[in-house]
């Protein structure tokens, strides 16, 4: 995603500071955009945006140390984590794995939502709801049972892509978010019955128990670590015979992993696990790729299982 946060500091010197550097850095002129940006950060020190962009700097001119002290400098000064400042000192070894701040993934979106369908389909030719689409037919077929669904739950609907895919199975759709920019774009289409800003776990918890008979999640868990609460509060939700499906990134070692960009990757074996300790029957797993990443697939999963 190439939508980038600013947060001002309130100082307008400062702020001019940070954007000469910005131009600098994209010219590919680092050492002096990283003076400028250190420029930055003296005349404003609670200047969130341009330690988290130092700490860019530092990293591009492969400065580990300095980049962990500015990125960590980037937490303190913006608590909500908006930047993402700490999935980077995960990535760099400075902080064990922990879950994205819901900060970080509400401003990502709705910085992203004015050009989220435009880039997903055309930029990175995403075809996540259309895979859960085949995947949930396929498990139906095999059970002798039709792939229709009286109430369904959208987990990360952003704009609405799914439920126009999954809109002639369903008869009632539900869809959460945590951006309420990609909020007004799905209420926009017309096609749910309800949407809640929230993330996707604390949205579940407000559901009544047996009350879904399918819940979705294209291309969402990636934005979750540990997948267990998530896989709980599903089996709760969904009724006897309901379906969840779900897509999530490839990990080829065991557990977890968050990758360069930025967005967990699950084991097989994880999926089964989790699924598995929730209470969930797993009728299906297979690897799909369901985005380009520079117009190489990413590796993923499609999986589908069932509340028994």
């Amino acid at each position: 995603m190439s939508a980038r946060l600013f947060l001002s500091s309130g100082d307008v010197i400062a702020d001019r500071r940070f954007d000469f550097a910005r131009d600098l850095q994209l010219r590919g002129d680092l050492f002096a955009a990283a003076e400028l940006m250190e420029q930055a950060v003296e005349l404003a020190p609670n200047f969130a945006s341009a330690w988290f962009a130092l700490g860019e700097l530092r990293q591009e001119l492969n400065q580990h140390d300095a980049a962990i002290s500015a990125y960590r400098r980037a937490c303190a000064t913006d608590p909500d984590d908006r930047h993402g400042a700490r999935l980077r000192l995960i990535r760099l070894g400075a902080e064990p794995l922990a879950e994205m701040s819901p900060g970080y993934v509400k401003a990502l979106f709705d910085q992203y939502a004015p050009k989220f369908e435009t880039a997903l389909r055309g930029d990175l030719s995403y075809r996540g709801p259309e895979i859960l689409q085949r995947a949930v037919i396929a498990a139906r077929h095999a059970a002798q049972e039709p792939a229709t669904f009286r109430h369904a739950l959208d987990l990360g609907c952003g704009t609405g892509l799914a439920a126009g895919v999954f809109a002639a199975m369903v008869e009632r759709i539900d869809g959460f978010d945590l951006s309420p920019r990609m909020l007004t774009q799905a209420r926009a289409t017309g096609r749910y019955t309800r949407l809640v800003e929230a993330d996707m776990v604390a949205a579940l918890r407000g559901e009544p128990d047996g009350s879904a008979d399918l819940v979705l999640a294209a291309d969402a868990m990636v934005y979750l670590g540990d997948l267990a609460p998530l896989c709980r509060e599903v089996a709760r939700v969904l009724a006897s015979g309901g379906l969840f499906a779900f897509t999530v990134e490839a990990h080829d070692g065991e557990g977890v992993s968050l990758g360069a960009t930025l967005r967990y990757a699950h084991s097989e074996s994880y999926q089964r696990a989790v699924i598995a300790a929730a209470g969930l029957t797993l009728r299906d797993v297979s690897q799909a790729s369901i985005r380009t990443d520079g117009g190489v697939p990413v590796p993923g999963y499609v999986a589908v299982a069932e509340k028994p």
